[in-house]
């Protein structure tokens, strides 16, 4: 890995057009990421073209421009700066859309466009409606709802409807990366916005907020700083975590949030953990934001994640077979950002190679995210799946008995051996109390006679053959 400054000798020449500008600045980005990150994310972009000082790149996807501005937004808007001048700017346009999406413009989440105006009056009713901050793709209505988020939602929605007027002020979102609290957070502000329940509307990090803090401090501007958050109808701060150990910052926002709160102002604030479990924050602090209502968000159950992989790929233009979306949903389980970088590299991965997307370009891609995926199945693990299919225990399944309903699941489970591992006839007998190779070829052929003549036996052997490969 190198950087910026070590990587880059030359600035190029003027009148070079989008396409030599781009591979300077992938010259310069290639070394500094992974070369599966390269190909998924960097080898779709295709440079448009240069004018003015501002470099238009097309991206294969709605879905493709989110996660890159999240996770490489600000590196590739330093790379740009680097090669192409200081004032050099990038614009993205969508392939399958024609969208035309600037980061830096005011409505989108960027760390580029700061919500606190100094310069501006805070009583400016023009700067207030173009400081939100909001990203306005995310909503209620593309915000899955789940057993694991159901509070929180309900609480933002009625929150949403009437900031201020119930009694969640504040209204606290807690829970792990990735799992959708910013989601929820920029969905109430667009709600409230759009539906006129709140005029002055900020959302901001809790990181951010500190710095224009900092910032107000060494400029002699704090008055003019408190004044403009408190002059807010909602605010909506984020991971406010990160305001720990930083005194004079909580104590500015404890009294950020009595003035809201005393005129009866909505405050919305998200957390990784609930605030009694918040380390290095005025016990005050604290105090106030378990006044409101905490809600929590846990990871999704493999029902939600089932159903936001579904509208994720409906999104972006792909309807995938539901054995890969429910391959995905059982082996990506920690949280949302997860499923979405593994769609985008599937997605990215397809296009490339000109592949199918089908489960067995589904275990390629997630070999890569996640190294037990594509680990050998055993016949271990296959008996285990069996006797939990059929409610029987394993050691009758393995014993000598002769029961029929023992009888069948045990030359089930010999038959899905000899598919679904490399093991060899005697092997597979082994596992069944000793029996020998004949026997196992008899179990097999048996099976694969009812499959003929019985359909019932059939979509037996096909959902157990699933449930196996999902990890049961």
């Amino acid at each position: 890995m190198g950087n910026l400054e070590t990587l880059h000798n030359a600035v190029p020449e003027k009148g070079e057009n989008a396409q030599q500008i781009w591979e300077n600045c992938l010259e310069i980005i290639k070394p500094l990421i992974t070369t599966l990150s390269y190909k998924t994310w960097f080898q779709p972009i295709v440079p448009v073209e240069v004018k003015d000082n501002e470099l238009v790149l097309k991206v294969p996807s709605q879905f493709f421009y989110d996660w890159i501005e999240e996770h490489y937004g600000s590196m590739i808007t330093k790379v740009i700066s680097t090669v192409f001048g200081e004032n050099a700017k990038v614009r993205y346009i969508i392939d399958s859309t024609g969208l035309s999406l600037d980061p830096n413009e005011s409505d989108l989440v960027t760390q580029h466009n700061p919500p606190f105006s100094p310069h501006a009056s805070i009583r400016s009713d023009n700067l207030l409606s173009i400081s939100k901050n909001l990203n306005p793709r995310y909503t209620f209505d593309n915000f899955i709802k789940g057993d694991c988020n159901q509070l929180a939602r309900a609480a933002a929605l009625a929150v949403a409807n009437n900031p201020g007027g119930t009694s969640f002020n504040p209204l606290v979102i807690y829970g792990g990366t990735g799992l959708g609290k910013t989601h929820l957070m920029h969905a109430l502000g667009n709600y409230a916005s759009k539906n006129g329940k709140a005029k002055r509307i900020i959302y901001i990090s809790s990181e951010k907020f500190t710095v224009d803090f900092v910032e107000a401090i060494q400029e002699d501007r704090v008055n003019e700083f408190s004044s403009f958050y408190r002059s807010m109808d909602l605010l909506i701060v984020d991971d406010i975590q990160f305001f720990a150990g930083k005194e004079k910052t909580q104590d500015n926002f404890f009294h950020t949030f009595n003035a809201l709160y005393q005129l009866g102002k909505q405050i919305v604030l998200s957390s990784d953990v609930p605030p009694k479990e918040l380390k290095g924050l005025d016990d005050r602090l604290i105090s106030r934001f378990q006044s409101g209502l905490t809600a929590d968000i846990q990871p999704p159950d493999f029902e939600t994640r089932v159903a936001i992989l579904q509208q994720k790929s409906k999104e972006n233009g792909f309807e995938l077979p539901i054995d890969v979306i429910e391959f995905i949903a059982a082996n990506i389980t920690r949280n949302i950002r997860e499923l979405e970088g593994c769609l985008i590299s599937l997605f990215a991965k397809a296009s490339l190679e000109n592949k199918q997307i089908n489960i067995e370009l589904a275990r390629d891609v997630l070999n890569t995210i996640i190294a037990h995926v594509k680990s050998p199945l055993t016949i271990e693990h296959i008996q285990k799946c069996i006797c939990e299919y059929f409610d029987i225990p394993i050691d009758l399944l393995r014993g000598k008995t002769r029961q029929q309903e023992i009888v069948i699941p045990r030359q089930i489970a010999m038959y899905l051996a000899k598919e679904l591992t490399n093991s060899s006839l005697k092997t597979i007998g082994m596992h069944f109390g000793g029996r020998d190779h004949s026997t196992v070829i008899h179990a097999c052929q048996n099976i694969e006679e009812l499959i003929k003549i019985n359909s019932q036996y059939k979509q037996h052997i096909e959902k157990l053959r699933k449930k196996i490969e999902l990890g049961c």
